[in-house]
């Protein structure tokens, strides 16, 4: 009798280890130019076993994505909104990306601002999908930002929506350097080097107080030297 060979994923098939394996060749080597026959080699699998899992290519990178979000992916809107200062997230934000973006044993920069660059239009809605998702995190910053404006630690001349795009604009920037070979200590330098603008736009929002705060003692101070009034 002829035996009948299944076409289904092998025995043994460790979903999540084939997702962490395509996360590292997505991340290495953005979405382009991973081949399919590069993650059917990484995943021990046949092209036929990686339809059928995970349905596409593109079904594979979302995973992947996802897992990268999980495990190195920084800040979500969650963590963003449960901060208990907008001026202490930004600078957990930019010293986490400094030193994540250049770890020992990992693929350099940022997955979601690297892996889908120079894409054909065959993969227009990878593009998409992740450049919302890089707009979605700076619009929750803003929102964050434009918070703390309202509760009075941020001036209330500052922009929310620039300062959040400058940010994003240094995170990416370090991913590109830290593709390029930046190290460490170099994007934590440049990390730091934002922080004379961020000082401005949050101790504008302070000095009113402490300017009221020293008028205040002046004039008790003054009332106590003078006495009470006289009639």
């Amino acid at each position: 009798m002829k035996q009948v060979r299944s076409r289904g994923r092998p025995r043994g098939f460790d979903r999540d280890a084939a997702i962490d394996a395509a996360m590292l060749l997505f991340w290495e080597h953005g979405y382009a130019t991973t081949t399919l026959s590069a993650l059917t080699t990484a995943l021990g699998i046949a092209p036929a076993s990686l339809y059928a899992a995970f349905g596409s290519k593109d079904g594979l990178f979302y995973e992947a994505i996802a897992r990268y979000g999980e495990r190195h992916g920084g800040f979500d809107r969650a963590m963003i909104e449960a901060a208990p200062s907008a001026r202490a997230l930004i600078d957990a934000m930019l010293d986490g990306a400094a030193r994540a973006y250049a770890t020992p044993g990992l693929p350099r920069g940022c997955m979601v601002i690297s892996a889908a660059l120079n894409c054909s239009p065959d993969a227009a809605d990878v593009e998409r999908a992740l450049r919302e998702r890089r707009r979605a995190n700076e619009h929750h910053l803003a929102a964050r930002l434009a918070r703390a404006r309202a509760e009075g630690e941020l001036a209330a001349s500052a922009e929310p929506a620039v300062i959040a795009k400058t940010v994003a604009t240094v995170i990416q920037g370090m991913s590109v350097q830290a593709r390029d070979g930046a190290e460490r200590a170099e994007l934590v330098a440049v990390a730091r080097a934002v922080q004379p603008i961020l000082d401005t736009a949050f101790a504008r929002a302070r000095s009113p107080r402490a300017g009221n705060r020293s008028r205040r003692r002046g004039t008790s101070r003054a009332t106590r030297r003078a006495g009470p009034a006289r009639g």
